[in-house]
């Protein structure tokens, strides 16, 4: 399964793998293991797995006792683990480091030591949670790791080229044209389905089965619920909660997260911390309302209003379709076929969701609901800051729609009220691209090129 993050890590190896040690984190089953034992394979001469999982107590103990001298300890490793280790030319990785947090704390002497790179794989949650007793390392450089996006999707499916001709059309402003549109919002909407978790893509690009893609995508909702029971310690209920009210929430019409829902009198700060270990855990992105939509979104964001996706649209559709326990084959063909009636702007919603945060955008929406002032009130779905900041025109409303007729009143209050912020105002739609009266629309497959 080709990922782009392997680029990441190779640039990391030439560049700063002798200064720090890599640290991927990301949500489970969501391929950290998989990529670093590919990057170990082919990178190095050899290599040194310990998953910390399965780590025996002897293994455990070598960070206990050999750090003062690292000739033993690497001795040691190598002897147990029957690998010998280059100088310059191995690496060492510590799979699921947050089951032995004492590891990390090795990283300090490794890095300094300089003979073997170090990779480190986890869960940010545990990772963040498990460093009561170590000093936390600063020789860290931290990559965030998700769900395959519609290009690496595309790569899977055995299609290169459809991803670079969308490119091209995005960055030239020019239609994709009748015949590639339809290719390429076929292939959209097998992604919105199997959704970005590579034992479901893995399995849908070698059977095509979307009954056993509904289950293996279950299997990891079951997972992420045993985990949220095992680690979020002290608001275990309150976490769960929020993970099965989700698709309701999405499904409103503003999708703005009710805590009214959860229970009477409910504050933000009784719930803040499960928000956020399910942000850390990665299972969730996170969108917030900035109340001014100007350079420094994060600077007038407001933490009591916001709207929570899952960070997989694959499992927001097993997790929302779940009646009979699996996702009905008829149901995956209905949103195949473009056929669903129910649902649809949710699903486009956390899709174009996901697309961003992967793309590198931190996520904030719009929203005003003024009664005194008509012409203020008024919802947006994103907005994003274009790449180089000038003095105005800094801000991209966006607006996304998954049926074929909409109006765009928000959007066009929005350009009058905010002239002097306002960049390109984006639609996102199922149609080809085109552009009137100042505003672009993109078909949604190109999100990822924002």
């Amino acid at each position: 399964m080709k990922r782009k993050l392997y680029d990441r890590m190779l640039d990391w190896k030439q560049k700063h793998a002798r200064k720090t040690a890599l640290l991927i984190d990301g949500a489970r089953r969501v391929g950290k293991s998989f990529i670093v034992k590919e990057f170990a394979k082919n990178e190095y001469r050899s290599y040194i797995l310990i998953d910390f999982n399965i780590a025996s107590e002897e293994v455990k103990r070598l960070f206990e006792e050999y750090l003062g001298d690292l000739d033993t300890f690497f001795m040691y490793l190598s002897a147990f683990y029957n690998v010998r280790l280059y100088e310059k030319a191995s690496v060492i990785i510590f799979d699921e480091v947050q089951m032995f947090p004492r590891a990390r704390t090795a990283v300090k002497y490794l890095v300094a030591d300089g003979r073997y790179d170090v990779i480190e794989t986890g869960s940010l949650v545990s990772i963040n949670k498990n460093v009561r007793d170590i000093v936390i390392p600063s020789e860290e450089r931290h990559i965030k790791m998700y769900p395959m996006d519609f290009e690496e999707f595309l790569w899977a499916l055995d299609n290169e080229l459809l991803m670079p001709l969308i490119r091209n059309c995005f960055e030239k402003g020019i239609e994709m044209g009748q015949a590639m549109h339809r290719q390429a919002m076929s292939y959209f909407r097998q992604y919105l389905i199997v959704g970005g978790m590579p034992q479901a893509v893995d399995h849908y690009a070698q059977n095509r089965d979307f009954d056993e893609v509904d289950q293996i995508k279950r299997d990891i909702l079951t997972l992420y619920r045993a985990d949220i029971v095992k680690h979020a310690q002290g608001y275990a209920w309150k976490a769960e909660n929020i993970f099965d009210d989700i698709p309701a929430q999405l499904n409103r019409h503003e999708k703005k997260f009710r805590l009214s829902s959860l229970g009477k009198n409910v504050r933000f700060r009784e719930y803040e911390e499960a928000f956020l270990w399910l942000e850390d855990a990665m299972i969730i992105n996170t969108c917030f309302n900035s109340t001014e939509p100007n350079v420094g979104l994060k600077m007038n964001m407001d933490r009591l209003t916001m709207k929570c996706y899952m960070a997989d649209t694959g499992l927001l559709i097993s997790h929302a379709f779940d009646e009979n326990g699996i996702v009905a084959e008829e149901i995956y063909k209905k949103l195949l076929f473009d056929k669903l009636e129910v649902k649809k702007g949710m699903i486009m919603e956390n899709i174009v969701a996901q697309m961003l945060a992967a793309g590198g955008h931190k996520l904030y929406f719009y929203s005003n609901s003024s009664r005194e002032d008509r012409e203020s009130r008024m919802k947006i779905d994103f907005l994003i800051a274009k790449s180089r900041i000038s003095n105005r025109h800094n801000i991209s409303p966006i607006e996304v729609k998954s049926g074929k007729n909409y109006t765009l009143t928000s959007l066009n209050k929005f350009r009058t009220k905010y002239t002097q912020q306002t960049y390109i105002p984006y639609v996102l739609h199922t149609g080809d691209r085109k552009e009137e009266d100042g505003i672009v629309y993109l078909p949604v497959y190109m999100t990822g090129c924002l």
